[in-house]
């Protein structure tokens, strides 16, 4: 190990010593430690790069190009014609000389970047992610297609309206930035806090009644709160709370007891949380909402609560977590994402029922009782959380192989193991609130674990080898033909007759599994069924005379063409008899 790297881990372990400890793995409390940049690449460039180049740099420059979706090949270690267009890609992006020559300040450019600039006609998985973050901010209705439409286009300008960036419809560095962090403005928030200021504050008095006229905004400047705060901004806030009937007291700027209890009754009156302390949404109420309700006005309506954006399932019986999206009714149906996990071995299992997430996170923890570290710990109750893979030290090149090969078995000690990747994406987009259910009674789907079955691990950086997109679902149209001639199916068939296939009989009611395209056991066990139910020999093998049955209605549907008078097969003319 290099002694840059040797230092580092030393480091960070002097700091885990000192820090607060999980009590165990997969349960406990995590430790959070964001201090720490993992660029491994960028602090070890040492040569500039270009075609035909070969080592370990040039395995972390192709891996950190695919993690900004520059790189889609393979991580080879050997700088080809796609690596090279990959860093032009990037230069340009990034307004650097576009050479193709991954040069010092390219390299560090790449591996200080989080995110690659987004435009109309871009693909690819961060494309998804930024449709994903903007439908749970409200700005999106669309498709989750990976792919840079107008409609994507479009949410993005409203996003960047609602957050005061430069309105282009491009995803830039700032803009992804903003979406992706703590502190994006979603939808519906944005409405209330548009501000609409009066030239100066002050009571008008018309009969009889009091009606405030709105404060000039005013930005939030810091949290204030009962004997920690004093000074101008607790004088502001009194007078403005003066302005508004809730309080009598001096314009002290000590921030008391009548100053909190008029601050929940303001809070109570505008539909606030009600906490006695001013934070952002209180500060932008009293001075920046055009319709505040002063203390004799009639009380806000309560808001409606923003909906949470997804659902999860843990489907312990087939090792698979499934997180939904909500549908045009607000029920968590859409499936968005599904993973292969590790859920606790029957010795240790995961606590099965449904939980609520209140939100707690930690970017890296530590199980003291194992010796062993994760990343992207999100807590599910008080013993179990989501996690990613097992590392053996805070590096993200010392994983714990076999607790990547072990993803799709009960491994672990109860809590949900996923991929980095997948721990990650739930980390980010399932805050507090998200409901999660862990079930061990759903059925065997053989078909959904195989369509999520893992690559292979590239020890080069201790990620999944990079596999290509998924082709689209095929186009099922119920009610029509399947695909023509009709073949004989059985285990192992694969194609869009077989999903045809799965469809129809998920349609009948005889198969709840995956709809992939490949026949396996789950597929095998419905055409038995439907065989079964038709007297039928239930081989589980769908030959022509089952197929025709299962597509009886749409075959009877299927009118026969018709053969226009040119078309026909001529008749011959008759041969003249002898001597004519």
């Amino acid at each position: 190990m290099p002694l840059w790297k040797r230092t580092l881990a030393a480091l960070l372990l002097a700091v885990m010593m000192i820090l607060p400890f999980a009590s165990a793995e997969d349960a406990g409390e995590a430790v959070p430690d964001d201090s720490v940049e993992w660029t491994e690449g960028a602090a070890n460039i040492t040569r500039d790069l270009t075609l035909n180049d070969e080592g370990d740099d040039v395995s972390a420059l192709q891996t950190a190009l695919t993690d900004l979706c520059y790189y889609s090949g393979d991580v080879t270690g050997r700088y080809g014609e796609a690596t090279k267009t990959a860093v032009e890609d990037f230069q340009r992006d990034f307004a650097l000389a576009v050479t193709g020559v991954a040069d010092k300040a390219t390299q560090e450019a790449i591996y200080a970047a989080d995110y690659r600039p987004l435009r109309l006609g871009c693909v690819g998985e961060d494309v998804r992610q930024a449709q994903i973050r903007l439908m749970a901010l409200g700005y999106y209705t669309g498709k989750i297609s990976g792919r840079y439409l107008p409609a994507t286009q479009e949410a993005i300008r409203l996003f960047q309206t609602a957050n005061a960036l430069p309105i282009t419809g491009e995803a830039d560095v700032q803009t992804l930035e903003r979406l992706f962090s703590g502190d994006a403005i979603s939808r519906d928030s944005s409405a209330a806090a548009t501000p609409t200021p009066s030239p100066t504050p002050g009571m008008h008095l018309s009969d009889e009644t009091t009606t405030p006229t709105p404060a000039p905004t005013v930005a939030f400047v810091k949290k204030l709160q009962y004997n920690k705060s004093k000074g101008e901004e607790v004088k502001l806030v009194q007078t403005r709370l003066t302005e508004l009937g809730y309080y009598s007291g001096n314009i002290s700027g000590n921030f008391l007891g009548h100053t909190r209890n008029a601050v929940k009754a303001f809070q109570q009156q505008n539909a606030l949380s009600v906490d006695g302390i001013v934070g952002e949404n209180t500060w932008n109420a009293l001075f920046n909402d055009p319709d505040v309700r002063a203390a004799a006005d009639d009380p806000k309506p309560t808001p409606e609560p923003t909906p949470v954006p997804f659902a999860i399932t843990v489907d312990v019986n087939n090792q698979v977590t499934t997180v939904y999206g909500r549908d045009e009714n607000g029920d968590y149906t859409v499936v968005v994402r599904q993973m292969l996990c590790s859920t606790g071995t029957r010795k240790n299992p995961s606590d099965i029922g449904t939980f609520t997430l209140n939100g707690r996170t930690a970017r890296w923890c530590y199980f003291p009782e194992w010796g062993s570290h994760a990343q992207y710990w999100t807590r599910i109750n008080s013993s179990i959380a989501f996690h990613s893979v097992i590392y053996n030290t805070v590096n993200t090149m010392d994983l714990s192989v076999k607790s990547y090969k072990n993803l799709g078995k009960r491994a672990s000690h109860g809590c949900i193991r996923l991929t980095v990747a997948d721990a990650k994406w739930i980390y980010n987009n399932c805050g507090a609130g998200t409901v999660v259910t862990i079930r061990d009674d759903m059925p065997a789907d053989p078909e959904l674990r195989a369509a999520l079955k893992l690559p292979s691990l590239n020890t080069k950086n201790m990620l999944p080898y990079v596999t290509p997109q998924p082709t689209a679902e095929p186009d099922y149209r119920a009610g029509t033909m399947p695909p023509q001639p009709f073949r004989t199916l059985k285990v192992n068939s694969s194609g869009e007759d077989v999903y045809w296939m799965q469809r129809k009989l998920t349609d009948l009611g005889y198969y709840s599994g995956k709809c992939s395209g490949t026949f396996l056991a789950g597929t095998q066990n419905a055409v038995k069924a439907f065989q079964k139910a038709n007297s039928l020999s239930a081989t589980g093998t769908a030959d022509v005379k089952t197929l025709k049955l299962l597509y009886a209605e749409e075959m009877s549907a299927t009118p026969t063409p018709e053969v226009a008078a040119d078309d026909r097969t001529p008749e011959p003319l008759p041969t003249p008899a002898a001597g004519q």
